[in-house]
Order: C-alpha cells, then sequence, then structure tokens
C-alpha cells in the first residue's frame, strides 16, 4: 500500500497551456500521449521505490535532486543550441517562474503529508488537484464544463479513495489535511498554468522551470547523496531519464486536451503503480480496492471519452 503512495503530483504535475475560450478537443493523439505519460510516471515511480530498497538512504528529496539535475541535462542536450529550451526564459517570464514556485511549493506538501498522513491519505488528497485545475480552467481559460464532466470527476475520486484506502483513512481532519489540500490546489493551478503557456514556450522551457526548482529543493540533501550506493544512483538516475521524457509527453499532451481531460487521465497513474507493483514487488490488492480502481476507470472512461473536435493550437517561438 505505501508504495502506491509515491504516485502523487510531483511526479505528475506538467501539462501545456492553451488558447482561452476553446473547448476540449476529442484528439485520439492526445490522449494517447497522457496515458503513455501516466505509464512513464508510474515506472519512475517504481524505479524510486526500488532505489529505497536498493539503497536505504535514498528519498524523494534525491529523487527531486536527480529529477532536476538529469532533467536539465537532457533538455540541453535534445533542445539546447535554439532548439527550443531557453534558460533565460525560465526566468524573465513571469508565468513560467510561477509554474516553478507553485510546483516546487506543491511538491515540498506532498512530502509533508506523506510523512504525517500516511501513503494512502496523502494520495487521495493530492489527487483532487483535477477539481481545482478544472475550476481555475473554467474562470480562467474560460474552459467549458459540463455538469457531468464534473460528477465523473467526483466519481473518479471516490474510486480512488476506496482503492487506496488504507487504516488512516478514518482518522479526523487535522492540520495536514488543509496542507494537502494547498498542494492539491497548487498542483491544479500549475497544469492551468502550463496550459496558459503552451502558445507563448515550448515545452522544454516549461519543464526546465520545474527542474531547476528540483534541483534548489535537492540540494540541502547533496551531502548524502554523494554517499549513495552505485544502485541507488543508477535507479535515480533512470527514474530521472523516464520523468524528464513522461513531463515533456504530457506537456505535449495537453496541446490537445483540456484540463479536465487531460487530468482525468492522470488519475489512472495510482493504478498503473500498483500495477508494477503487483509484477515487481509482488503486492497484493483486496476485493474492495480492485472494486475501487475499476470505479475510477470508468469515470476516466466517461470523461475522456466526450466527443468534440477541435485543431490543436501549435507553439510559436517567441
Amino acid at each position: 500500500m505505501a508504495l502506491r503512495g509515491y504516485a502523487c503530483y510531483w511526479c505528475s504535475e506538467d501539462g501545456k497551456a492553451g488558447v482561452e475560450n476553446e473547448e476540449d478537443g476529442d484528439d485520439l493523439k492526445g490522449t494517447i500521449w497522457m496515458l503513455s505519460s501516466a505509464l512513464l510516471f508510474a515506472a519512475n515511480t517504481l524505479l524510486i521505490r526500488a532505489a529505497s530498497l536498493a539503497a536505504g538512504g535514498a528519498d524523494g528529496w534525491q529523487a527531486a535532486l536527480f529529477r532536476g539535475g538529469v532533467g536539465i541535462l537532457i533538455l540541453l542536450i535534445f533542445f539546447g543550441g535554439g532548439r527550443g529550451f531557453s534558460p533565460k526564459r525560465m526566468f524573465v517570464n513571469r508565468l513560467v517562474v510561477m509554474r516553478g514556485l507553485i510546483g516546487g511549493f506543491g511538491i515540498i506538501t506532498f512530502y509533508i503529508t506523506i510523512t504525517e498522513l500516511g501513503a494512502g491519505r496523502a494520495i487521495v488528497i493530492n489527487l483532487t488537484y483535477p477539481m481545482f485545475g478544472t475550476v481555475i480552467a473554467a474562470l480562467w481559460l474560460k474552459e467549458k464544463v459540463t455538469v457531468t464532466t464534473a460528477c465523473w470527476l467526483v466519481v473518479a475520486t471516490i474510486g480512488l479513495v476506496i482503492f487506496l484506502s488504507d487504516e488512516r483513512m478514518n482518522v479526523a481532519p487535522s492540520f495536514y489535511d488543509f496542507v494537502g489540500l494547498a498542494g492539491a490546489f497548487a498542483a491544479g493551478w500549475v497544469v492551468v498554468i502550463i496550459r496558459k503557456l503552451r502558445n507563448q514556450e515550448h515545452p522544454a522551457t516549461i519543464y526546465g522551470a520545474q527542474a531547476t526548482c528540483s534541483i534548489l529543493m535537492g540540494l540541502p540533501f547533496l551531502g548524502d547523496t554523494v554517499q549513495l550506493p552505485f544502485a541507488g544512483w543508477g535507479l535515480l538516475t533512470a527514474g530521472a531519464v523516464i520523468v524528464t521524457f513522461s513531463q515533456l509527453i504530457m506537456t505535449s499532451a495537453y496541446q490537445r486536451l483540456s484540463i479536465a481531460k487531460g487530468t482525468s487521465l492522470q488519475m489512472t497513474l495510482p493504478i498503473f503503480t500498483a500495477v508494477g507493483a503487483f509484477f515487481w514487488f509482488g503486492e497484493r490488492f483486496q476485493a474492495h480496492e480492485l472494486v475501487g480502481a475499476l470505479v475510477t476507470l470508468v469515470a476516466i472512461w466517461r470523461v475522456a471519452g466526450r466527443k468534440r473536435k477541435i485543431p490543436p493550437s501549435k507553439y510559436v517561438p517567441q
């Protein structure tokens, strides 16, 4: 059960921004990209879990350091030299700066709630971010959200509550529950910012802001990172490579999908992670957990299967 708690916002918070007054597109490629990014995020989660088992000192903070450092290196290799990645614009575009800072706040709050509330409760609270993101997108980007879509997002969340339920789910609300909700709000805000930026910045620049923030958060743990064994370095590096491409794929997917549809597809992340844990770590699940997963999948299908067609917009270099 603890493993599923890692499948959270910090590994799943990028997207891409859109033009105001657009309706969500019924784009098969965008849907495939979004599901692919969720699969890659799940693989990253499993690699971090494997690193923590192989090297007892490996944790989420060190994973953030690797994620940021390796991510910046990949962006420079594949998108540097005028091919899209602009380090300068990470610091001069107000929205890009906000993307990094708010994303960093969301990561910090998740780590705090994982420790204080337990994995299951923390991830359920964090995965309320699609509702926050949908509301913010409706107000800011004027994305149309039907009552039916909102209801299915609530059903999907209820399914995750069942799927991720543990002995701490019945604990009365505490201060850290509100901390978790603040992090979920930040996550919802971030995906809307990224979608807002889709016609202004290249995906590499948008993700670069998050990678830079990850480096800053992980720097206090640099000393512990140096002492990790080779297995820890290898697994964390592999996870960082995977999460970088998953973030870029997700960013591109948000060019074609609304916030409601994109975030609903990302709610498959804990389920993908659990499937991987079943085969890799031998985790087992009870009948009610499987029912919760099925409820979530049906609700996501109802949100993602709505039929609307618009041409995807393209990034225009500044």
